[in-house]
């Protein structure tokens, strides 16, 4: 088929999702349908019709590829689908491959040269987000990623006044504005004039909001500068109102122990300590080099670093749901700027975990310096991400070699019994429980996940005895934990013993969290098993509302509205609960319910043995259930 050059009319693009929605490709199609929005004749996209967009077996050559393999697009607008496509699922570094292959199909095309150089940057492909970016400062002299990046090329290379040319034209905008303003302060350090350094943080001093990075970054560069008296005063100034701030407490610390005052500083630690929910593997190690009244190094000892730290404190602060695409980039600048950056690599890494890019997270831990103090943290994420690609074993292999290399240490013994709980192989869940509780000389309140674990592969094993000893320890470390309030409570209830205290314990879970779904579809289920079946059908609702996609919740409310006589709405849930895809051993009961109903309840005795899969929240192996990223 010849090559037509073909605009993007909105028609024909609607045409066009409509022939991709036929073949199947739904995802691709709505995509398309997006593109209404640029559809003029002014953008000119160069395309390969219809008929030329099919491969020699008739089928659309326009499918998203795995990260692993991009494959050769044989239309331009083949190589944009994909890469959107990719883009969609923030998989950035396969969507650069296709972009890259629309770009030599249409280098003059300016749309896709700026997407282009946003995802060459996310992914951390420098040389060729540098040549796109110098592109983009021709004809856009408002692009304000470009010129920061440019920016920060410059200064790389120790061409100052072009760094700070560029960055003016990147200042703009709420973000743009206060990350400017700390990069001009830093370049002025770095040509040795401190006090236009602290002019360039003043700026920032009618914008409310960015106090705590201007007072963060004077007090860093009066160290840096050696003007202790005014570094301390900013450092003492900001610790009073972020004790918990690791950064803060860590950067104080040392500025401390570098003048020798190590009683202060060990004292900033431990004020740390009580305003942190964590003790931080850095703030430990700073701590041990105290004991050891070892002055050590300030936390930022130039500019560069300082530059690095400007990116790495706004990248984590920006990593959420909200701004996650302008975080990325900012930690990957971070690392453009200081490579080995381990924390801004962990926060990279958190950043893949939460996008469900696990073999890239996986790769970037591997990438933390093994004598750094998050080290161990790094490298349990990195089992926990090889258990969700399913490679059990390389996971088990991983936090074995820690268990010889750190013996005395509880977490990879905690992470590995959590990886065989999360596969069902609870007798070998609780060996490592066992071995983990062995190294805790005297339980406190930190300790209650520990017992909560071992007691729940305990009762999956049908040992109640041991399993209650375990929760109910758990409970007195830490009385207000929805997930032992919840556990213990139905357990109870599922046996019909201790019923009383059982709806005490939920209750108060539900009331911690009563958004929670599951929590919700336990006080429901209680009821229900005790025989109140108008309550149960009130909360059972609540908790389909709240978790609509989970099998057993379904199932449950359609349980409660067949005893209060809604017999209709109860099959219907009953044939969500199947669509929803329960357990295996689930269907044929849920089967038999849609054809003959329930059989009449026995008074005084519970006849329906509780199947919670372990996968559902209360009961399973969950995120939080891991090493917790705030650790790093």
């Amino acid at each position: 088929m010849r090559v037509i050059l073909c605009y993007f009319g909105r028609s024909w693009l609607i045409g066009m999702a409509q022939a991709l929605f036929m073949k199947g490709y739904r995802y691709v199609a709505i995509t398309v349908l997006r593109m209404r929005k640029w559809a003029v004749p002014a953008t000119a996209l160069a395309i390969l019709c219809v008929p030329s967009m099919m491969t020699v077996s008739g089928h659309w050559g326009v499918r998203a590829e795995s990260s692993n393999a991009i494959q050769d697009s044989r239309s331009l607008l083949g190589s944009y689908l994909s890469g959107r496509h990719a883009r969609s699922s923030r998989d950035n570094h396969t969507a650069a491959g296709y972009y890259k292959q629309a770009l030599n199909r249409d280098p003059g095309n300016q749309t896709i040269l700026r997407q282009a150089f946003i995802l060459e940057l996310s992914a951390g492909n420098w040389m060729r987000a540098n040549r796109l970016a110098r592109k983009i400062a021709k004809f856009d002299g408002g692009h304000r990623i470009a010129h920061l990046f440019l920016a920060l090329s410059s200064f790389k290379e120790g061409k100052l006044g072009e760094a700070e040319a560029n960055l003016e034209k990147a200042s703009v905008g709420p973000i743009g504005q206060l990350t400017g303003a700390l990069l001009q302060a830093w370049i002025k350090q770095a040509r040795g004039d401190t006090k236009a350094a602290y002019a360039s943080l003043d700026r920032l001093k009618k914008i409310e909001w960015t106090k705590f990075y201007r007072q963060y970054h004077h007090a860093l560069i009066a160290d840096v500068a050696g003007q202790t008296e005014v570094a301390g005063r900013e450092y003492s100034r900001i610790f009073r109102k972020e004790p918990g701030t690791l950064r803060v407490a860590l950067a104080y610390a040392r500025h401390l122990a570098s003048q020798g005052k190590i009683k202060r500083a060990k004292s900033v630690v431990s004020q740390h300590y009580k305003s942190s929910s964590v003790q931080h593997p850095m703030a430990r190690d700073l701590m041990e080099s105290l004991e050891k009244k070892e002055q050590g190094s300030l936390l930022i000892g130039s500019a560069n670093f300082g530059v690095a730290e400007v990116f790495y404190g706004l990248g984590e602060a920006l990593s959420n749901d909200d701004s996650l695409d302008v975080g990325l980039i900012y930690l990957q600048l971070a690392l453009y700027i200081q490579p080995e950056f381990p924390l801004a690599l962990a926060a990279l890494a958190n950043v893949y975990e939460m996008t469900k890019q696990n073999e890239r997270a996986i790769q970037t831990y591997a990438q933390i310096d093994k004598v750094t103090p998050i080290s161990l943290n790094a490298q349990i994420r990195r089992a926990y991400n090889l258990n969700l690609l399913d490679r059990v074993e390389e996971a088990k292999g991983v936090l074995e070699d820690l268990i010889k290399e750190y013996p005395n240490e509880i977490r990879p013994l905690d992470a590995l019994g959590n990886i065989m709980r999360s596969h069902k192989r609870y007798e070998e869940a609780v060996v490592y429980y066992d071995r983990a509780i062995g190294l805790i000389k005297k339980p406190s309140r930190r300790h209650w996940s520990h017992y909560y674990s071992r007691g729940v592969s305990y009762e999956r094993l049908k040992n109640w005895a041991a399993a209650e000893d375990d929760l109910e320890l758990a409970l007195k470390l830490n009385g207000d934990e929805p997930k032992i309030l919840n556990y213990l409570g139905y357990s109870w209830v599922d046996q019909n013993i201790k019923l009383k205290r059982a709806m005490s314990l939920i209750r108060k879970a539900v009331k911690l969290k009563p958004d929670d779904g599951y929590y919700v579809d336990s006080l429901g289920w209680a009821y229900y098993r005790l025989g109140n079946y108008k309550a149960a059908v009130k909360y059972l609702e609540r908790a389909v509302e709240l978790r609509s996609d989970d099998p057993v919740i379904n199932d449950h409310l359609g349980d409660a509205m067949w005893r209060v006589n809604r017999r209709l709405e109860a099959r219907f849930q009953w044939q969500q609960s199947l669509a929803l895809g329960p357990e295996k051993a689930d269907i044929p009961k849920i089967k038999r319910k849609l054809l003959s109903g329930l059989p009449e309840p026995k008074r005084a005795r519970v006849t329906k043995k509780r199947r919670r899969a372990e996968k559902r929240s209360p009961n399973a192996v969950e995120k939080n259930d891991f090493q917790p990223f705030s650790q790093f």
